[in-house]
């Protein structure tokens, strides 16, 4: 049966204010984030905002949502950040925007009809429709393939240089309430430069990683320092909550053809694509690279089923029992739970699995530890000590998984920086710990 595209787009077209005008006064929004946020369609929410009555705006990481906290916006627009990028975390430290601690696994859930966080709207990014009709959300799947599907109003900004990937992520235009021409690039996140100490992290790192082990890593200069070393592997996989351009160097070069994995064979597996404009060129209609949102990337049950699983999260502390804190600098909100629980704990089930924490010894300069006797007061704790398996710093690797609160304190002061290793001992003499 033919559709007519070109009906259905003229009848949905309009200009970013236009789009906005249609949303309700009260409710809430998600906006599409990483590095497909709708730009322009922020843009004028924030111009807007004195339209609105409390619109509460939900998103996930963003890189552009400073003008939604804004004191022009306070009142009528209120930020609630499911993962705390750079653009609110001043906003959330004051107090005029909120975070909600959320697994990625079941945050969509949360976004269903009838659920915590109910939708009224979403703002998203797409690439052009094709001769059926078919739009693609590109590099950004993570949440919002099934808020798309659950939301009553769906407005859209239309962009040529949004790839079209991949698996999950194909909205019918005829889905989509509002449409917005726009033109620009994607927001980019280059190769983060990497010191000697993350490269000796990398290096402790590549050890756990074998031929065929299927790989989880994050954002930064670890993982990208990790990945380069990888280029002697064979049939490594990929099954992330971020694909990157280390990764993709993987793929091309033959290293990571995900041949031996036991879900999605010779597919990298991603919720979202985030680097160089190289990188998003590369994704376009590329097969190799399956994009499936976060219920089934972040799904540990899922993640499970692999053998020879090895997921590297980082940790901005570690204290002496094990516990985790990767979300907050004391009682200041940073960043987010983000996927680092589900996959630690898809890996520690998986045959063969490796979960690793890797963190630099030292922070602010070489003048405090990052292995710490207890993390600091308000600090939270994203994971237990009791998922905790595999501990990684410049110094070496801790093994904790099965271990007592005195062997494992005794491993950590092992891979702390040399200079706190004296005083974190009489540390955990005087707690009983040694």
């Amino acid at each position: 049966m033919s559709v007519d595209v070109a009906g259905l787009v003229a009848a949905r077209r309009t200009d970013a204010a236009g789009a906005i005008a249609a949303l309700p006064r009260r409710g809430r929004v998600l906006v599409g984030g990483n590095a497909g946020e709708p730009r322009a369609l922020v843009a004028a929410l924030a111009e807007a905002a004195a339209r609105f009555d409390g619109l509460e705006v939900v998103q996930i990481l963003s890189f552009g949502s400073e003008p939604l906290v804004r004191p022009a916006a306070r009142g009528h627009l209120r930020v609630n950040a499911l993962f705390i990028g750079p653009s609110v975390r001043a906003a959330v430290a004051s107090g005029d925007a909120d975070y909600t601690p959320v697994f990625l696994s079941e945050a969509p859930s949360l976004l269903r009809p009838g659920r915590a966080l109910a939708l009224d709207a979403v703002l998203i990014q797409v690439c052009p429709p094709d001769a059926h009709g078919w739009c693609s959300l590109g590099v950004s799947v993570d949440v919002l393939d099934g808020a798309v599907r659950h939301a009553p109003m769906v407005l859209a900004e239309v962009n040529p240089r949004m790839p079209r990937t991949y698996g999950a992520g194909a909205v019918h235009v005829s889905a989509l309430h509002k449409l917005v021409d726009v033109d620009h690039p994607l927001p980019t996140l280059e190769t983060a430069p990497v010191d000697p100490v993350r490269e000796r992290i990398a290096a402790y790192v590549a050890e756990f990683v074998d031929d065929g082990c299927t790989v989880q890593t994050g954002i930064g200069s670890i993982p990208d320092a990790l990945l380069a070393r990888l280029g002697d592997r064979r049939d490594l996989g990929f099954h992330t909550e971020l694909f990157s351009d280390g990764m993709l160097n993987l793929v091309e070069a033959g290293v990571a053809t995900g041949a031996r994995k036991e879900l999605w064979p010779g597919k990298a597996v991603t919720s979202f694509v985030l680097g160089s404009e190289r990188l998003y060129r590369e994704v376009d209609q590329n097969p190799a690279i399956e994009m499936q949102p976060s219920e089934i990337t972040n799904d540990p049950a899922r993640i499970a089923r692999m053998k020879n699983f090895v997921a590297i999260n980082a940790a901005l502390s570690v204290d002496l029992t094990g516990q985790v804190n990767a979300d907050s600098v004391g009682t200041r909100l940073y960043s987010g739970i983000g996927g680092q629980v589900d996959f630690l704990r898809g890996a520690a089930r998986s045959e063969g699995g490796r979960p690793i924490i890797v963190l630099p010894s030292t922070a602010q300069g070489g003048r405090c530890s990052r292995i710490v006797t207890t993390l600091a007061p308000g600090a939270g704790v994203v994971t237990s000590r009791g998922d905790v398996h595999h501990v990684v710093t410049e110094w070496g690797r801790a093994e904790l998984h099965g271990k007592t609160i005195r062997q494992r304190a005794r491993a950590l002061i092992g891979i702390a920086h040399p200079q706190f290793r004296d005083t974190l001992t009489a540390e955990a003499q005087a707690l009983g710990y040694l």
